[in-house]
């Protein structure tokens, strides 16, 4: 596993949500491999393998139309470096994380 290697899970909220918390993400981890789809999922999921590069410009967030719950999941430093995006970006508030030997994972509620 790279360290820039991370899945972010999303529930809650709409596809455009998703899409603004993934552009947010692609500034400082690039294009992801997988993007999120479906207009009526639940859960929406993008991968981000380390392979695009972060674009120089900030991204701005649009306001949520509602809560959403994201999980970030993959190296200690990735996982680290995803929050703190997304803490600068939207409301934050930090509701756990768990570790293992190599991967760690954190959940964030991001507020409208």
């Amino acid at each position: 596993m790279s360290d820039t290697e991370l899945t972010v899970t999303m529930s809650g909220g709409g596809e455009a949500d998703a899409r603004a918390v993934v552009g947010v993400l692609e500034e400082t981890f690039g294009t992801p491999a997988q993007r999120p789809r479906g207009e009526d999922a639940t859960v929406r999921v993008a991968t981000f393998t380390g392979e695009g590069h972060g674009s120089a410009e900030r991204t701005e967030a649009g306001p949520l139309s509602a809560p959403v719950t994201v999980t970030v999941q993959g190296t200690p430093e990735a996982v680290r470096r995803a929050s703190d995006t997304l803490a600068r970006s939207f409301t934050a508030r930090d509701e756990g994380a768990a570790s293992g030997d190599q991967e760690q994972e954190r959940q964030l509620l991001l507020e409208p």
